[in-house]
């Protein structure tokens, strides 16, 4: 038997409190117990040699020593059960709902913030609010076709959402790979097991590029930033693997009311777009006049229904981490339901009594600015230095609005290979979901490890990796 490790005060996804084994991984550990170090070895160094054939990188633009890194994946996957991950498919279907009926309201309406519910300063401040798109109606009043939503688990075993994902989600692609390794690399093992696939989403994106077209005949097309993106590879394996054309900016103009592709046989109108650029990029015409990236007159052509675009232009406005703070009031406005999953507790700092308490206690908070991803732009309290402490102080006072706190959340463990034997490392979840006809929550999704040791950070920038998550079938 594969000796355990100190579970410390964390929960641990594979060893419950008494010591033993949960249901879910126990099929796991009898596997690797009857496989010797060696054979265990030797499935790591396939999955790193099988990364490195196939390219799976990300790119770190504040690195000196080169853009591209190797994403790894650590080879002992994270295993939920069917109950489980059922309860979490319902409160993603439900999270979704309201975020999406959110996102209509405030760019017609605005009942919401008429009955304040929701102060209308808040939204109306938010980077991620754009003018331009009010009273749009994308079809069927669908505007987060794909969110990949952060879920923990902290010590008390429930799930939380750390924030949504509306505009550009990425890592799915990583997910697709992780899974095609570990198949390889565990085939025999895999093979017994009732693990729900994963392998199907880009069918299910593909249909919903269809749905928001409108159209049986339909011309798709990913519009990426570029080779240099750092998800520039997911880009690339999506278009591959749903059978259409990977685009730049350069490959399209607007033409006769419509947005067309240069292809060898003359000019090819687009119906709908899956774009990978961030919402200020797309029209230099309407938004960032400097943008180099999106497509002059593209908003127009979509405000005139005549091109789909996946994710909606405007939906950045729920991704802002002040906003997500009102996600369960949202639910319970829309849909008149209490949250499934819940928030972490958040301290708005645009509130003078939070506010101060946030400066207060500092060193035990985790402050993050409204708008900042990949784990810059925040302050892990408790393992923070007096300098940072005061250097974010003076960036809170000079600009509440921009910035919330909340209370250091210990994430779960799961067990991870470190060299020959098991060592918890934090990890967190994204699921990915799909809104088109109906709304499909994939069963798995990015499962993120913070590979160094102690380590709360598990972006891939940081230092991070990923598993394979296998969510189990009834």
């Amino acid at each position: 038997m594969i000796p355990l490790y100190d579970t410390g005060s964390f929960y641990d996804e594979m060893i419950d409190p008494m010591g033993g084994i949960r249901h879910s991984y126990r099929a796991l550990m009898e596997y690797l117990s009857s496989i010797s170090s060696k054979q265990l070895q030797d499935r790591h160094h396939f999955v790193e040699k099988s990364l490195l054939s196939l390219g799976i990188t990300f790119n770190v633009y504040s690195d000196d020593e080169g853009t591209e890194r190797i994403f790894p994946l650590d080879i002992i996957p994270r295993i939920i059960g069917a109950l489980e991950w059922a309860e979490i498919e319902r409160g993603l279907k439900q999270r979704i709902t309201a975020l999406n009926l959110f996102l209509d309201d405030v760019y017609h309406n605005q009942n919401i913030l008429n009955d304040k519910v929701i102060p209308k300063e808040i939204v109306l401040s938010s980077k991620g609010y754009l003018e331009p798109c009010q009273g749009i109606h994308p079809p069927e009043n669908i505007w987060c076709h794909i969110t990949g939503t952060d879920l923990i688990r902290d010590r008390d075993g429930k799930y939380y959402v750390l924030e949504d994902n509306l505009r550009c989600p990425s890592g799915v692609a990583y997910m697709l790979e992780n899974r095609e390794i570990m198949k390889r690399a565990f085939s025999t093992f895999m093979g017994k097991q009732n693990i729900r696939p994963v392998s199907d989403y880009p069918n299910h994106l593909h249909k919903l590029m269809h749905y928001v077209a409108a159209n049986d005949k339909v011309t798709a097309a990913v519009l990426t930033p570029g080779m240099y993106n750092s998800a520039y590879f997911e880009h690339s394996l999506l278009a591959r693997q749903m059978g259409v054309e990977l685009v730049q900016s350069s490959d399209l103009v607007v033409k006769d009311g419509v947005v067309q592709m240069r292809t060898t046989k003359g000019l090819k109108k687009v119906d709908v777009l899956y774009r990978r650029i961030d919402d200020v990029f797309l029209d230099p015409k309407v938004f960032n006049a400097d943008s180099l990236l999106g497509v002059p007159g593209l908003f127009d052509v979509y405000r005139n229904g005549k091109i789909g675009l996946v994710n909606a232009p405007g939906t950045g406005v729920a991704d802002d981490k002040v906003v997500y703070s009102f996600v369960p009031d949202m639910i319970r406005y829309y849909l008149k339901q209490e949250p499934i999953l819940p928030n972490i507790e958040t301290y708005l700092c645009s509130n003078n009594s939070q506010c101060r308490y946030v400066l207060e206690h500092l060193d035990e908070l985790v402050v993050k600015c409204a708008n900042e991803a990949g784990g810059y732009g925040m302050l892990i309290g408790p393992h923070s230095t007096q300098d940072e402490r005061d250097d974010f102080k003076q960036r809170i006072l000079a600009n509440p609005r921009n910035y919330i706190a909340q209370p250091t959340i210990t994430f779960s463990r799961a067990p991870s290979l470190v060299d020959d034997h098991l060592e918890g490392r934090h990890i967190d979840l994204r699921p990915y979901i799909l809104y088109g006809k109906n709304i499909e929550v994939i069963p798995g999704g990015l499962t993120r490890v913070a590979l160094k040791k102690g380590s709360l950070v598990v972006n891939s920038s940081q230092g991070g990796g990923s598993k394979d998550t296998w969510v189990l079938g009834a």
